[in-house]
């Protein structure tokens, strides 16, 4: 009967690690204009290939995974011109190479 009880915990301990690794994976969403340089996600856009090849810092069309809620409300520097900057849910026409 101790084996089987050993079992169930195990089962159980596994089901809940992986719910939780399932829910933190979820919980995460594509942020564009908040990367740094060299810091995106794949395919970022136009003038980039795949992770890691964005040139400019808080590049519009490139993304990062951030934590889902987080994204426009994340404090960035202000771009050159004294704008503000914010992160968006869909790619933005800011910051791109030219």
């Amino acid at each position: 009967m101790a084996k089987s009880v050993k079992k169930v915990a195990i089962a159980s301990a596994v089901a809940a690690a992986a719910s939780i690794a399932g829910a933190a994976h979820a919980a995460n969403v594509k942020c564009y204009g908040v990367a740094l340089a060299g810091e995106n996600g794949c395919a970022a856009g136009p003038g980039t290939s795949c992770a890691g090849t964005s040139t400019v810092d808080y590049q519009g069309n490139a993304w990062k995974l951030v934590a889902e809620g987080s994204c426009v409300t994340m404090e960035l520097p202000a771009a050159d011109d004294g704008m503000a900057r914010k992160g968006s849910l869909e790619a933005l026409d800011r910051d791109i190479p030219s």
